[in-house]
C-alpha cells in the first residue's frame, strides 16, 4: 500500500461514543481521563471537544452540553467543530454509558497502534541518520518503552496484591543466603500519642504538609502513619509514591512492623524466627485496605480521577504523596517552577474538600535550611516552594540534629546528637496548638517512635 494512501489507525465511531457517553453521564469522566487523553483522540473535533472537557473538569466546573458549548464559544473553536449541531448530534448518539470503558479501550488501542506507527517511522529515520547498529537499537528501545510506559495507567494496586511478589523476593533472597490516648482523637488516629494529643488526629477536607530536607525519615515517618491508620483504625489509605516502586514501599512497611532489619532482609540474611515474624505481619498487612500506586509521573488531573476512583472503590478516608515536588502539572504558561507548584499544592487542597478526606504531602525543603547555624526547618522555609504554607491547615517538620554531626553539646541541654533521637516539628496548624514532640527514630526498621514508647 502506499504510504500517501494509507489511513492511520482510527475509530470515529469509538470515539464519538466516549464522548456521547460522557455528555449523558458526566460522572464517568474521571474513569475515561484515567484511561485517555485529548491527544489520543484521531479526528480533530474530538480531539478540541474532549480537550474542553478535561480543561472543565481540571477547574472542577460542570461538563455538560451547556457547559462545553460555552468553553468553545469562548475558545473561537465552536465554528471550527461545526457548531451547536456537533454537540447535540454527540449527547445522542450512545443510548447508554454502559460499555463506555470497552470503547475508551478502542480509541486507547488505536492511539497506541498510531504512536508505534510514528516510532517506527522515527526509528527507520534513525538508521537512516545515525547508522551505528547498536545505537539504533538503544534508540528504539527507548522509543518502545516510552510508548509502554504512557499505556500503563492503571498503577495503583491493593497491598495484598503486591504482598504475594514481595515475598517471593524475599523467600528467593532468604534462600540464597542460606545456601552460601484515643478519647481525645476525633479525626483518625496517627497511632503516634504525642501527636494524635496535639491535633486530634488527622481531619477530613484537610491539607497536612510533613517537610523535611532529604534523609531525615519523611517517606518512613509517612507510611508508619499510614500503616498505622490502616491496620489499628481499619481506615482505607492509599499512598501515592512517585519515588519508590510498590514492592520497595510494601517491603519497607512489611520490615517496619515486623521489626526486622530491612537490610537483612533485601540480602536475605533472616533468621528462621525473622521470617515468621514477616509471615505473621504479612498476613495482618495484607487483611489492611492500604492502596498503593507508584505512577513516577503523576500530575494533579491523574490523582483527582484516581483519588475519586479510589474513593468509589475502597472509601479512601487520607491519601498520602510522596512527595509534592516530584508532581507535575504538564500545563504551559508557568512563569516559574514555583508558581507551578503553587498551582499544584493548591489542586491538592481543592481534592481534600472535594472528596472529604484527609490529603497528606511530603515536602522537600531546599539547601537554604544547611546554611544558618540552627538548621531546624521553619514555615519560611516553605516560602521556596509557593503557596504550600497558605494553602496547609497543618505543617510538620521533621528533623534530626544528628544528620548535621552537630558538636555544640552543652552541659543540661539536650542536642539531640543521639542517632537515633529526632523532633517533629508542628510549625502550623489552623485548628490547634504548635510546638515540637520527640521521636526515636529506628533507621533499620525504617519507624519512628514517640518517646513514651521508648526505642526498640
Amino acid at each position: 500500500m502506499e504510504l500517501t494512501s494509507f489511513t492511520p489507525p482510527n475509530s470515529k465511531e469509538a470515539e464519538e461514543s466516549v464522548i456521547g457517553s460522557i455528555f449523558l453521564d458526566p460522572s464517568i469522566l474521571p474513569d475515561v481521563i484515567e484511561e485517555v487523553r485529548w491527544e489520543d483522540f484521531y479526528y480533530e473535533n474530538n480531539k478540541i471537544i474532549f480537550k474542553v472537557m478535561e480543561e472543565l473538569f481540571d477547574k472542577g466546573e460542570p461538563v455538560d452540553t451547556v457547559s462545553v458549548i460555552e468553553k468553545l464559544r469562548e475558545s473561537n473553536l465552536l465554528q471550527k467543530i461545526g457548531g451547536e449541531d456537533t454537540i447535540i448530534y454527540l449527547a445522542q448518539v450512545v443510548p447508554t454509558t454502559a460499555n463506555v470503558m470497552y470503547y475508551t479501550q478502542i480509541v486507547k488501542e488505536k492511539a497506541l497502534l498510531r504512536a508505534l506507527i510514528n516510532a517506527s517511522s522515527e526509528i527507520v529515520d534513525a538508521v537512516r541518520n545515525i547508522g551505528d547498529a547498536q545505537e539504533v537499537l538503544e534508540y528504539a528501545e527507548k522509543r518502545i518503552f516510552s510508548i509502554a510506559e504512557a499505556r500503563a495507567t492503571r498503577t495503583y494496586d491493593l497491598l495484598s496484591n503486591v504482598m504475594h511478589d514481595v515475598f517471593e523476593q524475599i523467600e528467593e533472597l532468604k534462600n540464597r543466603a542460606q545456601k552460601g490516648e484515643g478519647d481525645l482523637v476525633t479525626g483518625v488516629s496517627t497511632g503516634f500519642k504525642a501527636l494524635d494529643r496535639m491535633t486530634s488526629g488527622f481531619h477530613r477536607s484537610e491539607l497536612i504538609i510533613i517537610a523535611a530536607r532529604p534523609s531525615m525519615g519523611k517517606t518512613s515517618f509517612a507510611a508508619n502513619i499510614a500503616t498505622n491508620m490502616a491496620l489499628q483504625a481499619n481506615v482505607a489509605v492509599a499512598i501515592f509514591s512517585l519515588e519508590m516502586s510498590k514492592e520497595q514501599l510494601a517491603n519497607r512497611i512489611l520490615c517496619s512492623e515486623a521489626k526486622v532489619d530491612l537490610h537483612k532482609v533485601r540480602t536475605g540474611q533472616i533468621s528462621d524466627e525473622e521470617w515468621e515474624k514477616l509471615v505473621q505481619k504479612a498476613g495482618e498487612l495484607s487483611k489492611s485496605r492500604l492502596i498503593f500506586d507508584d505512577e513516577p509521573d503523576l500530575t494533579p488531573r491523574m490523582l483527582r480521577a484516581k483519588a475519586r476512583r479510589m474513593k468509589r472503590e475502597y472509601g479512601i478516608e487520607v491519601i498520602f504523596i510522596d512527595y509534592l515536588q516530584l508532581m507535575t502539572s504538564r500545563s504551559k504558561g508557568y512563569e516559574s517552577r514555583q508558581q507551578e507548584i503553587t498551582e499544584i499544592s493548591r489542586s491538592l487542597k481543592l481534592l481534600a474538600r472535594e472528596l472529604n478526606i484527609t490529603v497528606v504531602a511530603l515536602s522537600q525543603l531546599s539547601r537554604a535550611v544547611e546554611q544558618r547555624e540552627d538548621k531546624r526547618p521553619r514555615l519560611s522555609d516553605l516560602r521556596e516552594s509557593g503557596a504550600i504554607e497558605q494553602d496547609a491547615d497543618l505543617v510538620m517538620f521533621l528533623y534530626r540534629d544528628s544528620y548535621y554531626k552537630r558538636k555544640k553539646d552543652e552541659p543540661g541541654k539536650n542536642t539531640l546528637n543521639d542517632e537515633h533521637e529526632a523532633e517533629l516539628i508542628v510549625g502550623k496548624q489552623r485548628n490547634g496548638p504548635v510546638g515540637t514532640i520527640k521521636l526515636t527514630f529506628n533507621p533499620k526498621l525504617a519507624t519512628f517512635y514517640t518517646s513514651d514508647r521508648g526505642y526498640e
